[in-house]
């Protein structure tokens, strides 16, 4: 089997990639510049989920909670936090004499605007206040005193007021200066202060040097939005930009060899799998499925592929998700075995396995160019089918049209199985648009009126044994998150959730 890890199969052209590193060019000492690929459009909190909001936001606001590079969570904008009456109430204490960068003062107030907006009419045109339908409302106790009053338990919260649309705004300003003016204009607590936005090229951010955490070292920060990787990668070798956040597999030798930039790859939380029509065709059969995931070598694809930027993974999250299960191992490859189980299951030669996936991701169709390969030697009828992903994503998933497997990639930026589980197993969720278990859904749904950490988490490790029994999933592996990193940048915190905190950041 051929394995193409050319820079053509990658998608980008050999000039650019042989390209003979520029000098770099001088930049102040100070700024820093980032290049992500999406410009979100809105820096409204409540109006995005994509990450690279978060990249460049994620500098400008504060939530009550705050969760750094390292994972952990800590207090933010609430310095503590306790359950009240049986968990139906949380009572958070805010932190004092805070000002959002428009010399307005944060306090309960602002709190309690915040979510009355996000899951008020404001709230519900955009894609965040589906996470945070589990707050009745809030209350406010005292100025700096706010409760969460709570229509059912919600174990995740803590973690998902730590970013995206949980995210503290100013009141009065928005108010005063509507919505839409706030969308290219944001005000928050944050490390940074708003300066200027210029659709599709750049946002210019300065340092707040009065944010209760300490002045940040940098005195600006500016994001580029540089949507083509290969783009991205010649804007790092010629100094122009200091932090790539899209390398691709097959430029990542070209960054790490290059003497003025350094290749940051880690853990981090997208993972990718082939998920199963269990309704229709040979895939309706558990022992096929099972058949089909010990036929595919991973490790083979990861190795060739993605050039090890990635791991194997036994369930459908990375080994940084609440919920992982050490314990729980990869199936092992065996062709053999692979055989012997189509052969017991009475599958006929050249059975049909159709994979639809995202069209525009050409790292995945090497992949499921390869997972095609593995199938034809089981004796199997592959073929690919590439969608638009509004259209994969939208119509052919939730509405189950697709063939015996198809591709999914998830983020799960809050690190909790909960978060990917229920969405992908669930009956009636979007994801899940062939399953209904009533075991895997009383599971689920247990988890997530539980507190207790370990028993929360033991649930969540048996949701995911129990989906690896049924086969529901190939689960594929764990991708990392690369960056490309000038050298003059010091005392980068790299985040596996590509949320930038840039407070202790500088460049020379």
């Amino acid at each position: 089997m051929k394995f193409s890890t050319t820079l053509k199969a990658l998608g980008f052209t050999t000039a650019v990639a042989l390209a003979p590193l520029m000098a770099v060019s001088a930049q102040a000492a100070g700024t820093l510049t980032t290049a992500v690929a999406i410009d979100p459009g809105s820096w409204d909190p409540i109006d995005t989920f994509l990450v690279d909001w978060s990249s460049a936001a994620n500098n400008i606001f504060d939530g009550l909670t705050a969760r750094g590079a390292d994972m952990k969570l800590k207090p933010g904008l609430a310095t503590s936090w306790e359950l009240l009456d049986d968990n139906k109430r949380i009572r958070f204490k805010l932190r004092e004499n805070v000002k959002f960068h428009n010399g307005e003062p944060f306090n309960a107030e602002a709190v309690k605007f915040t979510f009355d907006r996000l899951l008020g009419e404001e709230g519900k045109k955009g894609p965040q206040q589906s996470n945070y339908t589990s707050i009745d409302h809030v209350e406010v106790v005292d100025e700096n005193t706010v409760d969460f009053v709570m229509k059912q338990p919600d174990p995740v919260l803590l973690t998902k007021l730590a970013g995206y649309g949980a995210m503290i705004v100013p009141p009065k300003y928005i108010q005063e200066k509507g919505d839409a003016y706030f969308n290219t204009h944001p005000v928050g607590t944050g490390p940074f202060k708003f300066v200027e936005y210029n659709p599709k090229v750049n946002l210019v951010l300065e340092a707040n040097p009065e944010h209760w955490g300490g002045a940040p070292k940098l005195d600006k920060v500016v994001t580029r939005f540089i949507s083509e990787a290969n783009t991205q990668v010649a804007e790092l070798q010629a100094g122009r930009i200091d932090v790539a956040t899209l390398i691709p597999f097959g430029l990542a030798p070209t960054v790490e060899k290059s003497p003025n930039l350094d290749l940051v790859s880690i853990t981090g939380p997208t993972v990718v799998s082939l998920r199963f029509n269990t309704k229709e065709g040979i895939t309706k059969d558990p022992n096929v499925r099972k058949a089909l995931i010990t036929g595919v070598d991973r490790d083979a694809i990861i190795k060739a592929v993605l050039l090890g930027h990635a791991k194997p993974i036994a369930s459908f999250q990375s080994e940084l998700s609440f919920g992982n299960d050490p314990a729980m191992k990869p199936v092992p490859f065996d062709l053999a075995k692979a055989k012997k189980m189509l052969q017991d299951a009475k599958v006929p030669a050249g059975a049909p396995v159709r994979i639809d996936f995202r069209g525009n991701d050409a790292t995945f169709r090497e992949v499921a160019q390869a997972t095609a390969g593995y199938l034809q030697a089981l004796g199997l009828k592959p073929s690919l089918q590439p969608h638009e992903p509004p259209v994969l994503l939208n119509d052919i998933i939730p509405n189950g049209k697709t063939g015996e497997a198809w591709h999914q990639a998830w983020g799960g930026w809050t690190f909790d199985y909960d978060n990917t589980a229920y969405l992908m197993y669930h009956t009636g969720e979007k994801w899940n648009p062939y399953g209904s278990d009533p075991k895997l859904d009383a599971l689920l749904e247990k988890q997530r009126t539980v507190y207790d950490v370990k028993e929360r988490e033991k649930i969540l490790q048996e949701v995911a044994r129990y989906v690896a029994d049924q086969a529901l999933e190939l689960p594929l592996y764990n991708q990392n998150t690369i960056y490309g990193v000038n050298k003059r940048v010091k005392n980068f915190d790299a985040p596996a959730d590509r949320r930038f905190r840039f407070t202790e950041t500088t460049v020379e």
